[in-house]
């Protein structure tokens, strides 16, 4: 069943011009797979000539094993927008990163208004597994969201002493909504916030940066207009993104506020709800 709270954006033609999805909650099922069915469509999409792009909030050096499920190696926007990463070619290709000093001023807020939280910071290098520098750091005793950190636990001081693409802010016991609805006030322009579950983390960009963000950036390359884009996704940190394409498709499993900015939504991610939308045209 598909529901259509808004009226699709997409320039008219026989099909879309490029696709982009989220990947956890959304291009993945329940058991973090890449089912046959949904593999299927994306195969069919690709052999079309049609872009297929990931966009999500995972670091580069998540993207891997959404590749080897999928048999193809696609250019993904990650870190909800702050990193262009070709996946092909395993390259880094652009990274809007958190400066020190606003990294330094969100801790201090962070601590002040949300009591008992721990901060990590994701930093990235040239290519997904860059060993130059540690990509995943954490402040002592920050409780994992994941059930894969690989994080590098340093003092609170050095977490925030390197320029990051995202910083994390975790309250185990609390909502990601909730911890939103407190910091979002405070922040004065100085970082874009959202959240991709609701367990108690909210992550920070940098001004400006979301999907849409990054979205638009490798539609521009691509010489595709971001209104013959359909995209796909489940939680807030898509919004931006849904809202700017041709047809934003929100999963039958999403957050209210992703149903609210897409223009229809499809079944869930466990019922391949974005091979049902895909297989209108491939």
């Amino acid at each position: 069943m598909t529901n259509a709270p808004n009226t699709s954006r997409l320039a008219p033609r026989l099909a879309p011009r490029l696709v982009a999805s989220d990947v956890d909650g959304t291009l993945l099922d329940q058991h973090e797979r890449v089912t046959e069915r949904t593999r299927r469509a994306v195969s069919a999409v690709v052999a079309d000539g049609v872009p297929f792009v990931l966009s999500t909030g995972r670091p580069p050096r998540w993207i891997h094993p959404v590749v080897d499920q999928l048999g193809y190696a696609p250019m993904s926007v990650c870190a909800n927008g702050a990193v262009i990463y070709d996946a092909a070619n395993d390259r880094v290709l652009s990274a809007e990163t958190l400066s020190v000093e606003t990294l330094q001023w969100l801790a201090d807020l962070a601590y002040r208004a949300l009591p008992g939280c721990g901060l990590a910071a994701e930093r990235v290098g040239r290519t997904a597994h860059d060993s130059a520098t540690p990509q995943f750091v954490s402040s002592p005793g920050y409780e994992h969201a994941w059930l894969n950190p690989d994080n590098v636990e340093m003092t609170e001081d050095d977490v925030v002493d390197v320029p990051a693409v995202k910083l994390l802010i975790r309250l185990s016991g609390s909502t990601s909504g909730h911890m939103a609805d407190i910091l979002s006030p405070l922040i004065s322009g100085r970082a874009d916030l959202t959240f991709s579950t609701d367990n108690g983390l909210i992550e920070l960009s940098a001004p400006g940066i979301t999907k849409a963000s990054g979205l638009a950036k490798v539609a521009e390359t691509l010489s595709v207009d971001v209104k013959d884009i359909v995209a796909f996704g489940d939680m807030p940190n898509d919004v931006p993104m849904l809202s700017m394409v041709g047809l934003g498709v929100a999963m039958g499993n999403a957050h209210p506020a992703a149903v609210a900015a897409a223009n229809e939504q499809t079944v869930t991610n466990a019922e391949d709800g974005v091979a049902h939308v895909l297989e209108r045209w491939w």
